[in-house]
């Protein structure tokens, strides 16, 4: 065996769980970080909330890119995650719905301080917002689907008219206190019910 066959037999070798954990509490730590303190955080900062070293950072994320796209990936996946639990564990679907457009705000809010990141000219941002319509478009129609299969809501929603909506509510929050996105959100969402 070469070097080359035992290097793509690491590569292809998939993570501990110990591995995986590891990597999960990292990017937990730096997505709170970078909510309160923009992407631009010590590195330093990100290691003590995850009570690991800077070494551990930049082992796993060599640079801050690298760092931001696997927050960025580990939320969306979250929040594609989130919507078959939650239409397992709501009561109505509509109900199921509306928890997961309220995590979707969640995601949107917070999601400010990368938004000038992923804007950037640099070339490996780019294929995130391809990535987040991937994942988050069939699970939001696949809510909708079911809320208005279930009589709760009109039929004939489309996915990403609604996500496009809450974005630009989303996109109205600021420093203004009178601008309340989560009061608009509900307002949407309760307009999405069957008159009866």
């Amino acid at each position: 065996m070469n070097d080359n066959d035992r290097d793509a037999g690491r590569a292809a070798r998939p993570k501990r769980a110990d591995a995986r954990r590891n990597e999960k509490a990292l990017l937990e730590a730096a997505a709170a970080v970078f909510v309160t303190s923009g992407v631009e955080a010590p590195i330093r900062d990100i290691a003590a909330k995850a009570g690991v070293g800077t070494a551990t950072i930049y082992r796993h994320f060599p640079t801050r890119a690298d760092l931001i796209v696997a927050v960025y990936r580990h939320q969306v996946e979250a929040l594609a995650e989130a919507g078959p639990a939650l239409r397992a564990t709501s009561e109505t679907p509509h109900a199921a719905l509306g928890r997961w457009i309220d995590l979707f705000v969640d995601f949107l809010v917070t999601k400010h301080g990368l938004a000038a990141v992923l804007q950037s000219d640099d070339p490996c941002f780019d294929p995130l917002h391809s990535y987040f319509l991937d994942r988050l478009l069939p699970v939001c129609a696949q809510l909708l689907d079911a809320a208005a299969d279930a009589g709760e809501i009109r039929t004939g929603q489309d996915a990403y008219e609604l996500m496009r909506g809450v974005g630009s509510l989303c996109a109205g929050a600021g420093t203004d206190p009178r601008y309340n996105t989560r009061h608009l959100v509900e307002l949407l969402i309760a307009g999405l019910r069957r008159p009866h």
